[in-house]
């Protein structure tokens, strides 16, 4: 056997990940009927088949266009796992450590949100030296990086979050108001997209820790679905004071959906839903609102972004730093 088909080999047999690891049993989550259930694990399941692409593919290029052939719905979950398989490979390979780098210069740049967020789910499985993998990100879509290590938790540690518990204590300042954003994201599979559970979920956590989780579940509810507009009404309606950060987390996801050349009807009904838009004008506002971002703040311009998406659900509640 050719030595590359050896390597890819072994990578797979000791980095690869069991289909158990996205089966709703078998992670103990509650909340969803067979319908969203199937529709969440297929997501899972294209996370795992595009992690386990990158961990066998030889080239970004060849990876690329493994990628492609992924039913074009899911293919962001797929490019997130991609991105978690790449990242392990610069982790374990010191000596080369650009696989991402070359990614999103190529076939990755249409993915960058599903990209930067699959990068942290290797930093919450390898928790250390995580600010100079940082350091090679976007500036500003690398602070996704967190939101991935916050959904990591939360989707497979949920029983040690759920109750409203911390973040990781080597996260620090606003690294920890994105994990949670992350973290919210993952409710929406733990809680099957259960408005109830969601809902209580939430309230286990301090107040001030809860518009960045509804800006999560506003985000998971458009991106991953899918429920039906009756649902989508109520969950607007549970989010109460923090509708502006559901509707910006589900402007997000329209955003990236939109990039990546896969808005699907659902996402539209989602948007008009919890926004009042469509898909294509959620994600023009999210590009409006990076205009002119200022340097030098003491604010991330991450959360500038976000807050400035937000005032726009919340005309008459500024919010400071916007």
């Amino acid at each position: 056997m050719p030595l590359k088909a050896l390597v890819k080999q072994f990578r797979r047999r000791v980095f690869g990940l069991s289909e158990e690891a996205v089966n709703f049993q078998q992670r103990g989550f509650r909340g969803a009927p067979a319908f969203l259930r199937n529709r969440l694990e297929n997501a899972g399941g294209a996370f795992l088949a595009g992690y386990h692409l990158a961990l066998e593919s030889g080239s970004p290029e060849e990876l690329g266009s493994n990628l492609a052939v992924v039913e074009l719905e899911r293919r962001g979950f797929a490019f997130e796992g991609a991105a978690m398989g790449l990242a392990l490979l610069d982790f374990l390979t010191p000596w080369r450590r650009d696989r991402i780098s070359k990614f999103l210069r190529g076939a990755g740049d249409a993915h960058a949100y599903m990209v930067h967020v699959g990068v942290g789910w290797v930093w919450a499985r390898l928790p250390f030296g995580f600010p100079r993998g940082q350091n090679k990100l976007d500036p500003l879509l690398g602070w996704l990086a967190f939101d991935g290590w916050g959904f990591h938790e939360g989707f497979f540690h949920w029983p040690k979050y759920i109750g409203g518990q911390p973040p990781p204590g080597k996260l620090s300042g606003y690294e920890r108001r994105v994990f949670d954003q992350g973290l919210g994201r993952s409710f929406w599979f733990v809680n099957g997209g259960n408005l109830e559970l969601i809902t209580q979920t939430i309230s286990n956590f301090s107040a001030d820790r809860r518009p960045d989780l509804w800006s999560g579940i506003g985000l998971a509810a458009t991106y991953a679905g899918i429920v039906s507009e009756s649902l989508l009404g109520e969950l607007r309606e549970n989010a109460g004071e923090f509708q502006p950060q559901l509707a910006q987390g589900a402007a997000f996801a329209a955003k990236a959906r939109q990039r990546a050349g896969n808005l699907s009807d659902y996402t539209s009904l989602a948007t008009k839903t919890l926004c009042g838009f469509t898909a294509a004008e959620a994600a023009r506002l999210t590009d409006a609102a990076l205009e002119n971002l200022p340097a030098g703040s003491d604010m991330p311009a991450y959360e500038i972004w976000r807050r400035r998406i937000q005032n726009h659900f919340a005309p008459n509640q500024q919010l400071q730093g916007a």
